[in-house]
């Protein structure tokens, strides 16, 4: 795509996170609650939502370093230096996040969920219900990722 120019999109944020992970999110996040809170022109988006035991939720990393290509995996410099294109990392060129969460409660425009790895006031820019259907069978992974994040 050499000399063809980049195309420059506009995302709305319909809601925000709301919890106690002020400057970093804590290892135990799958244990902890968080809440979204869903702008009102939204809630008839979240019609049918609480049906689900799980959501996805996309966010913006409104916090994020966007000029950073290279980082060491999950911080730690005995990872070879990685392209953020292959790791989970929050700084790259377009700052957003896929969660997998629990939805425990859906409360007029109130999302209570477990596991959102998310630090306080970070803008939701979308919720999706979860399906096993993409689920992959038998992945493949870089030696540096944790046994522990290779079977959740």
């Amino acid at each position: 795509m050499k000399g063809s120019s980049k195309r420059k999109f506009e995302v709305v944020e319909v809601g925000r996170v709301e919890n106690d992970f002020l400057e970093e999110v804590p290892d135990d996040y799958h244990d902890k609650t968080s809440k979204m809170i869903v702008h009102d022109e939204y809630t008839d988006s979240l019609l049918g939502l609480e049906e689900n035991s799980h959501i996805a939720v996309l966010c913006w990393l409104d916090r994020s370093d966007r000029k950073i290509q290279r980082v060491h995996p999950m911080a730690d410099k005995s990872n070879p230096l990685t392209g953020v294109f292959s790791t989970r990392s929050p700084v790259r060129p377009n700052p957003i996040s896929y969660t997998v969460c629990e939805l425990l409660e859906l409360d007029e425009n109130v999302l209570h969920v477990n596991g959102l790895d998310m630090l306080n006031g970070t803008p939701v820019i979308d919720f999706k219900s979860y399906t096993t259907k993409y689920n992959i069978k038998s992945p493949r992974f870089p030696d540096w990722v944790p046994e522990r994040d290779r079977n959740e």
